[in-house]
């Protein structure tokens, strides 16, 4: 499984409704099966990580987990798919 993980900038964090800024991760994994409990303690792990080191709040830290066919993930030049079928 690959995966990428994106922490937005301030730019791009989003404001509630009380006007706190929201950190937001997006994290991208290749779908090849994630379950939802595997799914659960990556947006904990996250939240928690961004509290111990950057001191946001995790009521206020938004973590979305997208999931992308390896058909449409590439590397080197080569889908994941096609990595996968050679063996890298």
């Amino acid at each position: 499984m690959f995966a990428m993980i994106k922490l937005s900038d301030s730019s791009f964090t989003h404001e509630n409704q009380k006007g706190q800024i929201m950190p937001y991760v997006n994290i991208k994994i290749t779908r090849e099966g994630a379950t939802s409990e595997q799914k659960q303690k990556l947006i904990e792990g996250v939240t928690n990580l961004l509290k111990d080191v950057l001191g946001k709040n995790p009521a206020t830290t938004v973590v979305v987990i997208d999931e992308v066919d390896t058909d449409n993930w590439g590397i080197g030049g080569e889908t994941v798919t096609k990595r996968r079928s050679k063996g890298n």
